[in-house]
């Protein structure tokens, strides 16, 4: 059995050395930096060219074809017809991203854990968007009806011209 004078010792910084904020940068470091050596670029789809938009759809597609297989996610989280519904595609995609982001060469170790510890958080916003698209209990896809908001209903054209927020006066 090894002695406490036998044992390697760790530079771990106090906190009185460092504020919060730089203990935590230290520890999560690539989570407040992209890695020179990164590459990867995460677009909003809206902006994304036709051709942009091809090569995210394969990566993504096979990225959720691997998170499927791997987790063991049934169709009641990730349902077959999941690339035709914005708001599942939009959680896979940004889940997609934070799990390449958690692997940067910077990082020390704490990327991967953070992921899966957000992990079954998006699993249930994944499970709820399954559940209001409505899909897997009709066991075929139904189709999104958009809702399209109005920019010109006369009460919002009012409102925008007044400013809502608090004024400063204490």
């Amino acid at each position: 059995m090894r002695s406490h004078d036998e044992t390697e010792e760790f530079d771990v910084p106090s906190a009185g050395s460092f504020g919060d904020d730089e203990i935590t940068a230290q520890l999560f470091r690539s989570a407040f930096g992209a890695s020179a050596a990164s590459k990867s670029v995460t677009r909003r789809w809206r902006d994304m060219t036709p051709e942009q938009s091809q090569e995210v759809w394969g990566a993504l597609f096979s990225w959720v074809r691997w998170l499927v297989a791997t987790y063991q996610l049934t169709t009641s989280v990730v349902p077959d017809c999941w690339w035709r519904h914005p708001e599942i595609v939009a959680e896979l995609y940004a889940l997609h991203r934070a799990e390449l982001a958690s692997y940067t060469q910077d990082d020390p170790g704490f990327g991967p854990l953070a992921f899966h510890e957000r992990l079954p958080h998006a699993v249930e916003r994944l499970r709820m968007h399954t559940r209001t698209a409505g899909c897997v209990g009709l066991q075929a896809h139904k189709e999104p009806a958009p809702r399209i908001l109005s920019g010109d209903d006369p009460d919002f054209v009012e409102w925008r011209k007044a400013a809502h927020q608090l004024v400063a006066d204490f």
